[in-house]
């Protein structure tokens, strides 16, 4: 597959014409990093937009003492660093490889060129970049208004959408850290992980998780039930 034809199957770039992404291609720099390699980190200069290509980025940032909280995991086809790309300004937050990975940069100043030649480029982006925001606030809200088992709840539904929908799921993180992003501690996980087993609500094997009855989940990540 050459440069432009990836390029072309990134969501982020969806639609545009063969011209389009030849010229991105023309701009495009394929980088490649080992788990647990820093792509950038907080504070860092934007320097331009990234794009997975395949493997796992971790975006997160630490606390004074140094502890970690992840925000995303992104994979295939997701761009990251977007804001610098727009604003200019520093990276709000760390990025490292969270399995080995393969990521397309673009240089902030060349890709500016770019969309002053043809401003459809730009268009084209923000509709998708509007869709993936509010994606995010949906998941936002789900993880900070509700009670610990829909917010597990809400997540897990996420992440099988995010895999197309069928019923299963990869954990990308480990237990403890999946704590951290809903809030809780890993004690209170295992307990309603535990107990969602018990009820036929999911299946447990290491980290994959089988989604067996979407619409309690849905009725749980909505609120309109309890884990009893």
């Amino acid at each position: 597959m050459t440069l432009a034809e990836t390029i072309a199957a990134i969501p982020l770039f969806e639609g545009l014409f063969p011209q389009q992404n030849e010229t991105l291609a023309r701009i495009a720099r394929k980088m490649t990093f080992c788990r647990e390699e820093r792509i950038f980190s907080e504070g860092d200069d934007g320097r331009g937009l990234h794009v997975v290509v395949s493997g796992r980025v971790k975006i997160f940032k630490l606390s004074p003492s140094g502890k970690e909280q992840i925000l995303h995991i992104f994979g295939p086809g997701d761009p990251f660093g977007e804001i610098a790309l727009f604003s200019g300004r520093t990276y709000p937050a760390h990025a490292e490889a969270h399995s080995d990975c393969q990521v397309l940069f673009f240089p902030r100043r060349e890709f500016a060129e770019c969309i002053a030649a043809d401003p459809s480029l730009a268009i084209n982006m923000l509709a998708v970049l509007s869709q993936r925001l509010r994606k995010f606030a949906q998941l936002i809200e789900d993880l900070s208004l509700k009670e610990v088992p829909g917010r597990l709840a809400a997540y897990l539904l996420f992440l099988s959408r995010r895999e197309g929908g069928s019923g299963k799921v990869t954990l990308e993180v480990t237990k403890g850290q999946l704590a951290g992003l809903l809030g809780t501690i890993p004690e209170t996980l295992s307990r309603i992980l535990a107990k969602m087993s018990r009820q036929g609500l999911i299946e447990v094997n290491g980290a994959c998780i089988e989604l067996r009855q979407i619409e309690e989940l849905e009725s749980l990540a909505q609120g309109e039930s309890r884990l009893v």
